[in-house]
């Protein structure tokens, strides 16, 4: 029998090296992909291309700004989504202030500070625990060198731009799994408390001594919640 198809969309700034540990752990399990979320100029743009290049059925899952391009399927196309993971991210659209931080970053881009970018987002991406982690720190000052300044501006733009979610979150059917670091600070755990109330039988699972990036930071125990959604 087939192996059932799995599509993982990476957050911000980052690219298929957020999710290396899930797709070393589940190819025995299903077909993986990652998603191109850098191509477009807004969430639902992404979404279309997802879609077009996805197979009929799938499982998705998606981290923060993945999230975001996974509800975003969920509202266009929900019936081609078997299985549905939304990890560290929330259904909300941006606060006023979120927009003005966004902003913020985009202008250090487009000025020639991208490099500076890393600085000042680490402390707010991992737990406070893993800030010295060294090989850690090099994996996501990969993936923000291998988006680079033009990616990160349409992102950020996409990201700004996108609707608010929480409306729809009633509507989904499929199998949810809602996961979060618990001292996740980009993300809170309050807004994947939320979104799991929100969607019929969502199961809401919360990783500890974790922060925003949970795949990287605690591969183990994300694979294992991801396991038993997709083994479900």
């Amino acid at each position: 029998m087939a192996k059932p198809a799995l599509v993982f969309v990476p957050g911000l700034n980052c690219t298929a090296d957020l999710f290396a540990p899930q797709v070393e752990a589940l190819s025995d399990l299903a077909g993986i992909a990652i998603a191109d979320h850098a191509s477009d100029d807004t969430v639902e743009e992404i979404a279309g291309r997802l879609l077009a290049a996805a197979p009929p059925r799938f499982a998705l899952a998606g981290l923060s700004m993945g999230g975001y391009v996974a509800l975003e399927v969920m509202r266009q196309a929900p019936q081609r989504v078997q299985k549905l993971a939304l990890l560290d991210t929330r259904a909300s659209a941006d606060m006023p202030e979120d927009a003005e931080i966004r902003m913020a970053a985009i202008k250090m881009a487009q000025t020639g500070r991208f490099d500076d970018i890393h600085g000042v987002l680490w402390p707010r991406l991992v737990h406070l625990k893993r800030v010295g982690d060294k090989d850690l720190e090099a994996i996501v000052r990969s993936m923000a060198d291998q988006t680079g300044p033009a990616r990160f501006i349409r992102q950020q733009k996409a990201v700004i731009a996108r609707p608010n979610f929480e409306p729809g979150l009633k509507a989904v059917r499929c199998p949810t799994l809602v996961l979060v670091g618990d001292e996740d600070a980009i993300t809170p755990p309050f807004m994947s408390e939320d979104m799991a109330e929100a969607i019929p039988g969502a199961k809401l699972t919360v990783i500890a001594d974790c922060g925003h990036l949970s795949t990287l930071e605690r591969p183990e125990a994300v694979n294992a919640a991801l396991i038993e959604w997709l083994s479900a």
